[in-house]
């Protein structure tokens, strides 16, 4: 065994994992597995590591999820001129907003508080 630094070595242990699976916890190929598992995740958090969403694209995508327009937000961030700010990057959610955001749509918090990344002009 040994640790992962290439995606030939990912590869690799990708597979030696789907020939291990199943394989039961405290038995020596539960362990192999079990070690792998820990080296895949570690590769995986460094080298495919994912963007945390943007707050207000995730708003957008549970909308269209929902099939909801901008005027169903009304109640949860306010006036469509305040909806249109946000929408633009030009106002932050406030706490309150957020809150119901959360609540209303089940967007998660931790997404919400993010800094909106400002669109290139």
């Amino acid at each position: 065994m040994k640790p992962i630094r290439t995606e030939a070595d990912y590869d690799a242990a990708m597979e030696e994992v789907a020939t291990l699976w199943g394989a039961r916890s405290g038995t020596p190929k539960g362990d192999r597995l079990d070690v792998l598992a820990t080296l895949i995740d570690v590769y995986e958090a460094k080298h495919h590591a994912m963007d945390a969403p943007d707050p207000i694209e995730a708003i957008k995508f549970r909308m269209e999820q929902q099939g909801m327009t901008r005027k169903d937000l009304e109640d949860i961030i306010g006036t469509r001129t305040r909806i249109a700010e946000v929408f633009n990057r030009k106002r932050g959610l406030s706490i309150d907003m957020i809150r119901r955001l959360h609540d209303r749509l089940g967007i998660s918090a931790e997404v919400l508080i993010r800094p909106s990344r400002k669109e290139a002009a």
